[in-house]
């Protein structure tokens, strides 16, 4: 399965993207809870049906706060230029046997790779 973030799913409503739209087909992108609010800060096309589209995908396990700021300090993820919500996208796919995160942010990404956890789809 496959988290896309933020950045990946403003591409795909701006843009289009076909890469997304193929995988959500064929029913291989899970979301977060928090992404999807993320997302919902945001200028949305049919904003009502966009975001019930979102709340009713499959979804990734959602990693409590204690656990995710123990990830920061075991894997040394301070000082990578990630924020929260990518730290709780990195968790949950973590913990979510099979997940892998797409992103196209430099620094997510990077950290991604580096937990063996990144989808190399761009």
């Amino acid at each position: 399965m496959i988290l896309a973030d933020a950045n990946i799913w403003i591409d795909f409503f701006r843009l289009r993207k076909p890469e997304l739209r193929v995988l959500l087909e064929n029913n291989q992108i899970v979301m977060h809870p928090y992404l999807a609010a993320e997302l919902a800060l945001g200028s949305l096309h049919d904003r009502n049906v966009t975001l019930a589209k979102l709340d009713s995908m499959p979804q990734v396990r959602v990693v409590n706060l204690r656990d995710v700021r123990q990830m920061i300090e075991t894997r040394g993820l301070f000082s990578k230029g990630i924020g929260l919500t990518d730290a709780h996208l990195v968790a949950s796919c973590l913990v979510t046997t099979g997940t892998l995160l797409w992103t196209s942010d430099v620094r997510l990404g990077s950290v991604a790779a580096s937990l063996g956890i990144r989808a190399n789809l761009l």
